[in-house]
């Protein structure tokens, strides 16, 4: 069954499941020596459980594999015998990297949260003007947490919330929505002079709102079919940039 609904076709690097990506990464052994399972080095936990194996390319071909699976089937409709057909590993390798689905979507979810948040910080640093870096920040924001791949992933992990909960706070957890990157921005520019926020926090929410604002509700929810053009996107964060500087922007003296 499992490789009849094999997915076929080339998956593109840059888009992920909402928070689900390929990474490879090596894990420390965590002290009791390794064992040699289908080729592979693997790290012992101090009470002899199987952690990961210390293989990034098998780790990363498992990645690719389970992220597949989930983003055809789902997280519930996917097996650990799916993944294994579909990542080329036998079920022995497998559980030597990932204890469960649910470590392996973790691991997912770290994985593209640190990709996007590091390409959402460089746009920020990147900017010669705080209109600049913000727009950047939001077309980045607005333009990923909107995309098919997002969209379908964030669905996924609201059908289990309920069941999983865990798994709904990692997920939706506060550097996804790339809070802590535009918050600390916001910090800078406080201290600068150039902004007057008491709250930088709240004012990062607000900005990642605004930049979303008429876009990602009716996406999430099937209102709106298709991605967001380009323009559009630019357009809506254009006026975000405006309104929160207006607010925010301390007043130059006379």
């Amino acid at each position: 069954m499992a490789a009849r609904r094999k997915m076929h076709g080339e998956n593109s690097d840059g888009k992920a499941a909402g928070a689900i990506a390929t990474s490879g990464g090596t894990v420390a052994s965590a002290g009791q020596g390794a064992l040699a399972s289908a080729g592979d080095n693997v790290a012992i936990a101090g009470r002899g459980r199987r952690v990961a194996g210390r293989d990034p390319a098998k780790r990363e071909q498992i990645l690719a594999g389970a992220r597949r699976c989930f983003m055809q089937h789902g997280f519930d409709a996917t097996s650990m015998n799916d993944i294994t057909a579909e990542s080329g590993v036998s079920k022995g390798t497998l559980y030597v990297y990932f204890e469960d689905k649910e470590d392996l979507i973790g691991a997912l979810i770290d994985s593209e949260r640190r990709r996007a948040l590091d390409f959402a910080r460089q746009q920020l640093d990147q900017g010669s003007s705080t209109e600049e870096a913000l727009t950047n920040f939001g077309i980045t924001m607005a333009t990923k947490l909107t995309s098919n791949d997002v969209v379908k992933a964030m669905r996924m992990v609201l059908g289990v919330a309920e069941r999983r909960p865990n798994l709904a706070a990692k997920f939706f957890g506060e550097p996804f929505s790339g809070i802590e990157v535009i918050k600390s921005y916001l910090d800078e520019k406080v201290e600068e002079g150039e902004l007057a926020i008491k709250d930088t926090d709240l004012a990062g929410r607000q900005f990642v709102d605004l930049a979303m604002a008429g876009i990602f509700k009716r996406r999430l929810f099937g209102y709106m079919a298709e991605e967001a053009d380009a323009a559009v996107i630019a357009a809506h964060v254009a006026s975000a940039v405006d309104m929160f500087l207006s607010y925010y922007r301390r007043p130059k003296a006379d």
